[in-house]
């Protein structure tokens, strides 16, 4: 996710202040004109992309907030309009939040559809593929494609029992694979049927872009879901964390940055980056510790037989339970306590915060490369002040990656509820043996007669 009120770089040739280009971005500039130049010996590469033309955007500033901010500086009108469009997201985002998992499912897979024609709209500008036959309809398919097999995926492992309970759903899930293959094998020999000569190269270019792009935001976007299903304060507090990096790396760089960061970003400074670090782990520890007390947060969505409704209540886990820490000696003497009350998830925040606020960043950093790539400031102009939705998401991709990989690698242990689910779908004979093959191994390990003396 870009920052709220981070301040990326702007390359538009057409403006003024396209001359000021530090000579870094001259070189850069001269090299990409050299491979420019040998691309173009191709002739096919000459008919197909008609030259590398910019694809220029613009914010759509509101004419209210235009008029209001009429008489300040740019840049404070730019800190204004980024800080009141900041709070409304932030708003909307709180209420999505109390509208429960299944509302931010929704969104989530919406953000998703958003980020993707953001993304592949880029590419028919830059190549110029808005007239070959088919691939408009041939992307959105295969955008269609992926989420049915990783949705239904989803379904099938999280919510087994309303699956087996329903016969039409119990048969998707049954083929579910076989008839995502399926429906990508179609599209792909529509493609190949598609192919038009003197266009080949271009429509594998396009090919490619519309598969890479299908990996970064649908992939993505499926861990988020995965997230959002172990908790909602898996989902929450990571984005909230690199939500708060974004501002006040933004706030810290703007009142304070003197020295630049990256020259991918030449407005990120390392004040902004070393301040926003700071603040979002205090950030992330007391976020964690408020919402570690509520069930609703803490609990895994699961589909309840009795009510046939999603319910997020459970008996809280360890890591939601307070427990008492000691403090190191050398810090004892600075606050003044030996121990600490606190909950175990707090310190999993500190690695989620920590990431949020130092490879986070990266996610920005890899979209200005993008978009100084094909000469453009924002990949849309939806959000006045901050760009498209993918300006706002291009961070928060990377650290659903993290906090799911993080999950399966320090949290996620074996789950009882699902074992007796999928037990409970089997044949009687292999329940049977199933029952026999544990008794035996609790007798061995003298656990089953001990439960029968008491």
């Amino acid at each position: 996710m870009g920052l709220p009120g981070s301040q990326e770089d702007i390359y538009n040739p057409f403006s003024t202040t396209g001359l000021s280009l530090s000579l870094f971005d001259l070189q850069e500039s001269e090299s990409e004109n050299k491979l420019d130049a040998e691309t173009a010996s191709d002739s096919e590469s000459k008919s197909e992309f008609g030259g590398s033309a910019p694809v220029p955007t613009s914010d759509d500033t509101p004419e209210v907030l235009n008029r209001a901010l009429s008489n300040l500086s740019s840049r404070w009108k730019n800190w204004w309009v980024r800080g009141i469009l900041t709070l409304a997201m932030i708003t909307f985002f709180f209420i999505i939040i109390y509208l429960g998992p299944m509302v931010l499912m929704t969104i989530v897979m919406c953000v998703q559809i958003k980020c993707f024609h953001e993304i592949i709209t880029i590419g028919y500008n830059v190549y110029h593929s808005y007239d070959l036959p088919w691939f408009r309809t041939l992307s959105w398919y295969f955008l269609l494609c992926v989420n049915y097999f990783f949705y239904g995926e989803t379904v099938t492992d999280y919510f087994f029992t309303l699956v087996q309970r329903e016969e039409p759903l119990r048969i998707l899930s049954k083929y579910h694979r076989f008839i995502s293959f399926a429906l990508y094998l179609t599209g792909f020999c529509m493609f190949v049927l598609s192919l038009v000569k003197k266009h080949y190269r271009l429509q594998f270019y396009m090919f490619g872009w519309t598969h890479v792009t299908l990996l970064i935001v649908v992939t993505q976007s499926h861990l988020i879901i995965h997230n959002l299903f172990e908790g909602m304060i898996w989902f929450i507090v990571p984005i909230s964390c690199v939500i708060c990096n974004d501002i006040m790396a933004y706030m810290f760089g703007f009142f304070f940055g003197r020295t630049p960061l990256i020259k991918l970003s030449p407005k990120k400074t390392w004040e902004g980056f070393i301040g926003g670090f700071f603040a979002t782990v205090l950030f992330g520890l007391l976020l964690s510790y408020v919402m570690s007390g509520y069930r609703c947060f803490t609990c895994p969505v699961e589909f309840n037989n009795d009510t046939n409704s999603f319910t997020v209540d459970c008996e809280p886990s360890e890591l939601f339970q307070l427990q008492e820490y000691n403090i190191p000696l050398v810090l004892q003497s600075v606050v003044g306590w030996k121990t600490v009350r606190m909950y175990p998830f707090q310190i999993h925040s500190i690695a989620l915060s920590t990431f949020a606020s130092l490879i986070g960043p990266f996610g920005g950093f890899f979209a200005s490369g993008f978009k100084r790539a094909f000469k453009i400031k924002d990949f849309a102009n939806t959000i006045p002040g901050h760009g498209g939705i993918m300006d706002r998401f291009d961070c928060q991709y990377l650290m659903a990656t993290f906090v799911n990989v993080y999950i399966a690698s320090f949290i996620r242990g074996p789950n009882p509820s699902k074992l007796i689910q999928q037990f409970l779908t089997l044949r009687p004979d292999q329940q049977l043996h199933i029952f026999n093959t544990l008794k035996a191994h609790l007798v061995d390990k003298g656990m089953l007669g001990s439960l029968e003396d008491a």
